[in-house]
Formats: C-alpha cells, structure tokens, sequence
C-alpha cells in the first residue's frame, strides 16, 4: 500500500513554533484594505496560535 499523503493546502498555511504548538496567519488582509484602519490591518498581519478545538484536525492533515 503507498504512502498517505499529507494536505499540500495545510502544508502551505500552517506551521509549527518552537514549542510545538500550531501558528496561522490572520483572513482578511488580503484585498479591500482601504476602508480598514491602520491598526485592524496591522494586527491581521500578525501570526496566531491555532484554537485547542481544531488543533488535532490539522495536525492530521499535515502529519500523514
């Protein structure tokens, strides 16, 4: 039987940190940045920690 791939889409927008916890990047940075303030774009353009709730997905799909 050949091997399981892992999700090449989580592959490329999630990642891990030092401590092996899972970091994303912010939604809505990407167009219609205008009418948002300064401070909303700089703060989605920061890196967050992936929720407890759906850590365990993601590491399923990017472990295979």
């Amino acid at each position: 039987m050949p091997k399981m791939k892992s999700k090449s889409g989580a592959k490329k927008r999630f990642s891990f940190t030092g401590t092996g916890k899972l970091k994303r990047k912010h939604a809505y940075k990407s167009h219609i940045l205008t009418k948002k303030s300064k401070k909303r774009k700089r703060n989605l353009g920061y890196f967050s920690i992936v929720d407890k709730t759906d850590d365990a997905n993601i590491r399923s799909l990017i472990s295979k």
